[in-house]
């Protein structure tokens, strides 16, 4: 599937690749539109008309993944709120063999995520992803998102990681597309990032529902360390 002989560097997302997506998709889609509802004395259905619209004209961009712009835009401490549902968070359940292996094998172990920073705090503190990694990047303090070839430009300058040995993880098909155009080597698709909603089926890239499948094979490529 992999040739890991090859790859020194992985590159992974964290919601729906590390994390189970659900947390995500029921706070947008189900907790807010709720409370959005509630404050402003419209029906959930009409909340939901509007937020959801309105995530879709902010797909790709850096306010989708941004939650002072959603603070601003519906005057809502959302990550406050977050923490209604932070039971909900929790690593994938194939998360913890495949990142422990990934660091016995001593390759470097890259968080790139477009959550925003608190996000990504409150993920930490829930869940302890950090021991996991090297190190762990929102692309918040690039300024730009994974979706524009921008960011993995500043990622590269700032990282130092080579393509032709650089694995990059995630279960968005345009940020894959968007990975592969700048030249990152090696790409893996994550079929179930919900563990509450059918797989997804990629044509263009290799994909994986378990990464357990691939513990055997990074452990029996170990890279050397100078």
């Amino acid at each position: 599937m992999l040739n890991w002989s090859e790859i020194s560097t992985v590159l992974l997302d964290m919601d729906g690749t590390i994390l189970d997506l659900h947390f995500d998709s029921h706070f947008w889609l189900e907790h807010f539109p709720v409370r959005y509802a509630e404050k402003h004395g419209v029906t959930v259905a009409e909340a939901k008309q509007k937020l959801i619209g309105h995530y879709q004209e902010l797909t790709g961009t850096i306010e989708w993944y941004c939650l002072d712009y959603w603070t601003e835009f519906t005057q809502m401490p959302i990550a406050l709120m977050k923490r209604e549902v932070q039971h909900l968070i929790q690593l994938r359940q194939d998360a913890d063999e495949f990142l422990t292996a990934l660091k016995q094998s001593g390759r470097e172990v890259i968080l790139v995520t477009n959550a925003h920073p608190d996000a990504l705090s409150l993920k930490i503190e829930r869940t302890q992803l950090d021991k996991y990694f090297d190190v762990l990047y929102s692309t918040h303090e690039f300024g730009v998102v994974k979706e524009s070839q921008l960011l993995w430009q500043k990622l590269q300058a700032k990282q130092g990681f080579e393509l032709e040995s650089t694995l990059f993880v995630d279960d968005s098909l345009p940020v894959l597309q968007s990975a592969k155009k700048y030249g990152i080597k090696h790409i893996l698709a994550v079929e179930n990032p919900d563990s509450k909603k059918p797989a997804n089926t990629f044509t263009d890239f290799t994909s994986i529902s378990d990464y357990r499948l691939l513990t055997k094979d990074i452990l029996a490529n170990p890279v050397n360390s100078n």
